[in-house]
Formats: C-alpha cells, sequence, structure tokens
C-alpha cells in the first residue's frame, strides 16, 4: 500500500556565520530540505572571510543537527560590496550602509535558489540582537515579490535562539567574531557588532 508522504520545501539559508547558523539551522532543518548558503563579500580582509567560511563548513561537517543540510558557497568578491556601498562609508552601523548589504546578500541569495530549484530562501542574521529584524524581513519580502520566490520571515533571537547560538558556539568551539565583518566598522565609522 502507498501512503502519501508530504515533500519538504527546499529552503537556502544565507548564513553570515558558523555562530549565528548554529541555532538558526538546528531550528529548521527538521523542517526543510535545507542547505546552507555562505555568501558574504562585506567580510573583510579576506583571511577574515576564509575564516569564518572554514567555520561554517567545519560546523556543517560536526554537528549532528547538520548532518542532513547542503553547502553552497560563491566566490569572494568584495570589489562588489564596496561599489554597492559607495557613498556610504560613513554611515553608523544599522544605517543606510547596512541596508544595502543585506540586499545585496538576499538578493543574490534569492537568484541562486531560483537558479537551483529551492522553493524558498531566508536568513541567519535576524538572530543577531544587533541587527534589525524589520529591516531584513522587509527587504526579504521585496525580493520575494521582485522574483517570485517565497520569503521565510523570521525573527531567530526570540525564544532565547540568540542565546542558544552562543551555547552551541561554545560546545562546538566556534570562532566568534567581534565585528560584522565590514571594514567601515572595523575602522571606527560606526559601533563593532558581534556576529552576522
Amino acid at each position: 500500500m502507498d501512503y502519501f508522504v508530504e515533500k519538504k520545501e527546499k529552503l537556502l539559508l544565507h548564513s553570515c556565520c558558523s555562530v549565528c547558523s548554529s541555532h538558526v539551522i538546528s531550528v529548521l532543518a527538521p523542517e526543510y530540505e535545507l542547505s546552507v548558503f555562505y555568501y558574504n563579500p562585506n567580510i573583510w580582509p579576506e583571511d577574515e572571510y576564509i575564516h569564518r567560511k572554514n567555520e561554517q563548513i567545519r560546523l556543517l561537517q560536526e554537528a549532528d543537527f547538520c548532518r542532513d543540510v547542503s553547502y553552497y558557497d560563491l566566490d569572494y568578491d568584495h570589489c562588489e560590496y564596496l561599489e554597492c556601498v559607495k557613498g556610504l562609508e560613513k554611515e553608523p552601523e544599522n544605517g543606510a550602509r547596512c541596508s544595502v548589504c543585506f540586499r545585496l546578500r538576499l538578493e543574490k541569495t534569492a537568484l541562486f535558489a531560483l537558479d537551483h530549484g529551492f522553493d524558498c530562501f531566508c536568513t541567519t542574521l535576524t538572530v543577531s540582537p544587533h541587527k534589525n529584524s524589520a529591516v531584513i524581513n522587509a527587504i526579504g519580502e521585496e525580493i520575494s515579490e521582485k522574483y517570485r520566490i517565497k520569503w521565510i520571515h523570521s525573527d531567530f533571537k526570540k525564544k532565547d535562539g540568540y542565546l542558544h547560538s552562543t551555547r552551541l558556539a561554545k560546545e562546538y568551539g566556534l570562532y566568534r567574531q567581534d565585528f560584522c565583518g565590514c571594514e567601515f566598522a572595523w575602522r571606527g565609522h560606526g559601533q563593532f557588532s558581534v556576529s552576522g
């Protein structure tokens, strides 16, 4: 006898770093056919980018809750980020520069999702207490409407999501950066933020 089995939606999850992704993957992996997408041209310098990328890969390899999760990334292209934020270098953290950065990364995620047969897309960015979830979700919805691909609305910091991510980071010995990755935050134009 054949039984109907509901197929899980294929979700492409943009990840800013291993720490933020840890909690988010633990929540989403049971509900979706999940793939992590590491695309962060905002991170500077390149060795910092590589370190964070390798930590993301290590988490996926070592954590039991990641065992069915696939991984994709794109080549590091910091020049693309610099072109997008030109003129916004002195904006404070959580200002216009951050919104442009979110849009760049989420739009690239949506396009990759469309090109590779995903049903929906999302991001780990909303787990950070330093990121405005309302702004991120508004950008995600705009991109969703533009490209006709489903956006998964989220605020992963709720229900102690951020706290859980820090506990998982400690458990797996994950590298916890002390700034978002943006060179302009590093150079003192804005306040530092942890993760994302």
